[in-house]
């Protein structure tokens, strides 16, 4: 596949973003979040007073969409429309939103052609959790990220807690559950392995660790130098 793409599935709380980021970064390559995407139409849809339900509505929203992840050297920015929303779409409303869209088949079919167009030079590491199975199925590296629901429900407390949040580890070891049945039956693109997937169970990885892993596989398919670094 040229440009080459990686791609990093699983589920939630399995460190997917911490591990993409530091991926796109050390390759040098672009980045796409396909969880921040379903949250951008979210906003986007919210701001302009659409139906969430209204299918056509929203693919002519998408048609028009603008957006950009950008990596800057601390942090990644979101733009929608040339403005920063990295905050805003982490607010539970975007949430909730991205929530109803993911589950609607047409919408996910107008987002297809958007993700895939951001498969530039030199390379592209799509995290989600069908970049491999449905939006990038020739990549020529499929990583499925897990972990054990208890890690990552502690590591999500662990998260929100140093952002001040109150949380309680029972609730989000319950939602993570309950998010892991829907995904992995919901009708379209359920959340699995692609079969050639390379499956890296992260409960006793750190970050630094798991992407040791995942670029010593992308050295063995020519993807990377023997430092790490996109030839």
């Amino acid at each position: 596949m040229n440009p080459p793409v990686l791609t990093i599935d699983g589920p939630g709380g399995a460190g997917k973003g911490t591990v993409s980021l530091q991926l796109a970064r050390r390759l040098g390559w672009h980045y796409l979040d396909s969880g921040a995407l379903y949250r951008l139409v979210g906003l986007a849809a919210t701001r302009a007073g659409l139906d969430l339900d209204d299918g056509a509505a929203l693919a002519g929203l998408v048609s028009r969409l603008e957006f950009e992840f950008r990596l800057d050297a601390a942090a990644l920015r979101v733009l929608l429309d040339g403005t920063d929303v990295t905050a805003a779409i982490r607010e539970e409303a975007c949430a909730r939103a991205a929530s109803r869209l993911a589950v609607q088949a047409d919408l996910r079919t107008v987002l297809l052609p958007l993700q895939r167009a951001r498969a530039r030079s030199p390379g592209l590491v799509a995290e989600g959790r069908d970049m491999g199975t449905t939006v990038f199925p020739q990549a020529p590296l499929k990583i499925f990220l897990t972990a054990s629901v208890e890690q990552r429900a502690r590591r999500r407390w662990l998260q929100l807690s140093a952002a001040g949040v109150d949380a309680r580890l029972a609730d989000i070891l319950s939602d993570l559950g309950q998010r892991d049945a829907r995904d992995g039956s919901r009708k379209t693109a359920p959340l699995r392995p692609a079969d050639d997937a390379v499956i890296i169970d992260s409960s006793d990885l750190t970050a630094d660790e798991v992407c040791a892993r995942i670029l010593g596989h992308c050295k063995e398919r020519g993807l990377t130098d023997s430092a790490g670094l996109a030839p």
